[in-house]
């Protein structure tokens, strides 16, 4: 746990320093002040509200035991094994099969799935999936991959911003070269995505592994990961290609891989996390 704070606060720091250097390229003193600023605001905001902005990008929709029965009361009874509170459970109407978690804490967590996904998996699939997300929430890591997700998108539009607006002067005044403006648009969004790969990579093995203590099932963990890679490949998500910070939450990259998107996948290699899963399968029957 006190990992996961340290990786936290040194997410924060850094994005609070890299939105006062976009803000020194694009607007000298005044403008790193005024970014520094924005900065720190946008850290307390997303720390309070980042959960609830990515399930609206999503446009995710809470369900309960009497709209979605069956996936609520998995999660339920999975919650339960893996001594967690309830957390809020989320429908996503898309056809890719995908699935994350979010929150700030466990007592503040969300759990959501795409409608593909209930569709493609069987129920002990899907149960495999579900004791992954809420293995995130265990390990108490949420909290970065959701803070990442908000704020990486943030920079993009800082930069952005600066170079529509931070170049406008009045005659006879000092001002942004255009050509610094145009390097910090394209190079803010890169720093936010080494900022994505500043999560690590771990994260997803340890889910895997904590998803197949929680449901004592890690081959059917290993079968739907295999499912999901396969066909998130073949099916696009209109809101994950919209906002490709959100990337890592998922359980399986739903990018289509074109162009820099692909650049910010934080997952491993499918075949390496089912080859780890199926290695603790055995081990479970030794």
């Amino acid at each position: 746990m006190i990992g996961n704070w340290l990786k936290t606060t040194i997410l924060l720091a850094g994005i609070v320093a890299l939105f006062g250097a976009v803000g020194a390229a694009l607007g000298g003193a005044q403008g790193m002040v005024l970014a520094l600023a924005l900065g720190g605001a946008m850290n307390v905001f997303a720390y309070w509200f980042s959960d609830r902005m990515v399930l609206a990008m999503y446009g995710a929709r809470e369900v309960d035991e009497t709209s979605s029965p069956y996936l609520y009361g998995m999660v339920k009874e999975l919650a339960a094994r893996a001594g967690l509170p309830m957390p809020r459970v989320y429908l996503i109407d898309a056809a890719q099969p995908n699935a994350f978690a979010t929150g700030r804490n466990p007592d503040n967590a969300a759990v959501a799935a795409t409608t593909g996904i209930l569709q493609l998996l069987s129920p002990r699939e899907l149960r495999g999936v579900m004791a992954h997300e809420l293995a995130h929430v265990r390990n108490r890591d949420i909290l970065i991959s959701t803070l990442a997700a908000t704020i990486a998108g943030a920079i993009s539009t800082l930069a952005q911003f600066g170079l529509l607006f931070g170049g406008q002067q009045r005659e006879g005044q000092g001002g942004t070269n255009p050509l610094i403006g145009v390097l910090a648009l394209v190079f803010a969004p890169l720093a936010a995505m080494l900022i994505q790969f500043a999560i690590s990579r771990t994260r997803e093995f340890g889910a895997d592994a904590g998803g197949a203590d929680i449901s004592g099932d890690p081959e059917a963990l290993a079968a739907a990961l295999a499912k999901i890679d396969r066909y998130a490949r073949g099916v696009p998500m209109a809101a994950a290609e919209a906002h490709p910070a959100t990337a890592q939450m998922m359980i399986v990259n739903p990018l289509s891989g074109g162009g820099l998107r692909g650049l910010f996948s934080t997952h491993p290699l499918t075949e390496e996390r089912i080859a780890r899963l199926r290695e603790l399968a055995s081990l479970a029957r030794a």
